[in-house]
């Protein structure tokens, strides 16, 4: 393909266009919104998939990354993430896109899928913590 050439959309591709295009304006802001989301959850994982430090096998303290004001779902996701780094979100990915798909779909404020993110995270954290006695 030369630069500036258009690329072939494949069948899936076409079908989301077709969606996309069917929604309004809201749900086409909500899809996007959800999209970003999978791809960040992509990205995490191929970034930062070694929760254990390698060397000793110790799982570090979760960081202080307040948490700010008037924050979206999506950037909370971001920095819990980032939070708790030792955390495989492989393991909690599916309740993390239930609570996504509650807000995106179901309107669910993004204050309480916040909270429960949170306490999501926390709570995998501890499982990790329980599970090895090294902890720095």
């Amino acid at each position: 393909m030369f630069p500036g050439m258009p690329v072939q959309a494949n069948k899936q591709e076409r079908k989301l266009v077709k969606l996309y295009k069917s929604l309004n304006n809201q749900d086409k802001k909500s899809l996007l919104s959800f999209a970003a989301f999978l791809q960040s959850q992509q990205l995490d994982s191929v970034e930062n998939d070694g929760h254990l430090d390698e060397k000793s096998d110790t799982i570090t303290e979760p960081l202080d990354i307040p948490r700010p004001d008037n924050e979206s779902v999506v950037k909370a996701i971001k920095r819990l993430s980032a939070t708790y780094p030792m955390v495989d979100k492989e393991n909690i990915l599916h309740p993390i896109s239930g609570l996504m798909t509650s807000h995106i779909m179901q309107g669910r404020k993004a204050n309480d899928v916040i909270d429960e993110l949170e306490t999501l995270f926390l709570k995998e954290y501890k499982n990790l913590k329980n599970n090895n006695k090294d902890v720095k």
